[in-house]
């Protein structure tokens, strides 16, 4: 029993050499016939497979440096990842820079494997389109391109969905995190949701009577920094010269040359005339001397604009015999004589005044009206409540173009189509809107969740705040009914 115990360790101690003298020379045997397969290859033409012979013992004390790691074109055996072959690489300087890239992957545990499904047809969920598509691997769902402009590109910085899938190359990306944002993605979330409501609310087969728009004014609020919030009201010009600004710039529009949908729709053109008046505490004769200078002589810019400010002229500050405050009336057409090119009003400023004057040079399909009710100064804000009258229809805006242009202007006749209305004292004051329904001719009122039948004669009495008008097409005929 003795001598049997000694005996065994002694056959252990001679498995394990033997064992690792196997290991050792299958790896030096491997990286040799990894160094004749090139060799053969370049004789034959062709890549072979290399068929592995026993090693002598001799090559046992062959040190693996010695061996260079060359990739040649053969088929992959199942020890091809091993990791003895991994460290041949790092020692050589060869780690496949895609598997460092794919290990230090930030964002794979964002993958979601239950939404992913690829049986459907590889077009972009957008563009429709199958050149160059990507699966989002957190989403599920299919987008084009990987450019700065592509669908795929948004979409990954607006969800923050940074995986993808090329759908054609089967192959992996991901974003960074050091990502920055162009101008306009952030603003494209107010364009998002107000598509969605608009959608929402001209859908035939909506399941409720009834939207929200609370998404919309949530990314209002998010959008504006606060400037506009769902609990405190705002002024309506102010809001509606923000929105349609942000519309036009997270759409890609710019300035001058870039336009967009809501550019194509509200803006138009002008001239401005613009002289310079000396100050009026100099004497008259250095004031005759002044107009002489290029500096006081008129000058004129073209510009463009998305909406026209109506002035109104000054409430009166007195009460009549009856111990009541008069509410003036103006001609909606007298407040336009503004735009006519002839009439001048004068501006001042801090150091200098300017009389200005201002012609049209291009009407667009749908033309806003703000008429100015609200004056500020140093206390207060002072409304004025003058009441504007108009026309519903058939508004003609042909005398206030220039003549070149009047001949390119076929059409310049607007119609009503929405009415804004302020009421009560400016800071405490509510909104009514007035909207014309094209199906039947009928005029709405809609303030909050109420909404009434309302007569045309009944909107001129209102204090019209903004107005919107639509330009009359060719063969378009008047069918309001009133």
């Amino acid at each position: 029993m003795s001598g049997r115990s000694k005996r065994e360790p002694r056959g252990s101690t001679r498995g394990k050499r033997e064992s690792e003298s196997r290991g050792s020379s299958g790896r030096v045997k491997r990286e040799r016939d990894r160094e004749r397969e090139p060799e053969a290859a370049s004789s034959r033409g062709s890549p072979v497979r290399v068929k592995r012979e026993v090693e002598p013992a001799s090559a046992r004390e062959a040190p693996a440096s010695v061996v260079p790691f060359v990739r040649v074109k053969r088929e992959r055996e199942v020890d091809e990842d091993s990791e003895p072959e991994r460290e041949v690489r790092a020692k050589n300087g060869r780690v496949d820079s895609e598997d460092r890239r794919s290990r230090h992957c930030p964002y794979l545990d964002t993958i979601n494997r239950s939404v992913l499904d690829f049986d459907f047809e590889k077009l972009c969920s957008i563009s429709l389109s199958h050149i160059n598509a990507y699966a989002c691997l957190v989403c599920g769902k299919y987008f084009q391109g990987r450019g700065l402009k592509s669908h795929a590109y948004i979409h990954s910085v607006q969800f923050s969905h940074h995986v993808f899938l090329n759908l054609h190359t089967l192959k992996f990306y991901y974003n960074y995190k050091n990502i920055k944002r162009p101008p306009g993605d952030i603003m494209f979330l107010l364009v998002q949701r107000f598509g969605e409501l608009m959608r929402k609310l001209w859908n035939p087969r909506n399941f409720k009577a009834h939207v929200s728009p609370h998404e919309m004014l949530q990314a209002v609020v998010l959008c504006s920094k606060k400037t506009f919030q769902i609990t405190k009201q705002g002024d309506g010009v102010d809001f509606l010269s923000w929105f349609l600004n942000a519309l036009h710039s997270a759409l890609g529009g710019t300035k001058k040359k870039k336009k967009t949908i809501v550019t194509d729709v509200f803006q138009g053109s002008m001239r401005i005339f613009t002289k310079k008046l000396p100050h009026p505490d100099l004497p008259a004769e250095e004031k005759e001397q002044l107009l002489h200078n290029d500096e006081y002589q008129e000058t004129m810019v073209e510009s463009t604009f998305m909406y026209l400010t109506l002035d109104l002229p000054t409430a009166p500050l007195y009460k009549d015999e009856k111990e009541q405050l008069i509410i003036p009336q103006v001609p909606l057409f007298n407040i336009l004589a503004k735009f006519n090119g002839i009439t001048e009003k004068e501006y001042k400023t801090y150091k200098e005044n300017f009389l200005k004057r201002f012609q049209l040079t291009k009407l667009p399909p749908y033309l806003i009206f703000c008429i100015k009710r609200f004056t500020k100064n140093n206390f207060f804000v002072e409304k004025n409540p003058t009441i504007v009258n108009f026309p519903i229809t058939n508004v003609d805006l042909r005398e206030y173009l220039s003549e070149e242009v009047q001949a390119v202007h076929k059409n310049t006749t607007y119609d009503l189509i929405a009415n804004i209305v302020h009421d009560g004292k400016p800071s405490e004051g509510s909104y009514r809107i007035h909207v014309l329904h094209h199906g039947t001719g009928k005029w709405y009122e809609l303030q909050d969740l109420q909404v009434t039948d309302i007569l045309p004669q009944m909107i001129t009495l209102s204090e019209a705040y903004i107005q919107i008008w639509k330009r009359r097409d060719n063969d378009e005929t008047n069918q309001q009914g009133a």
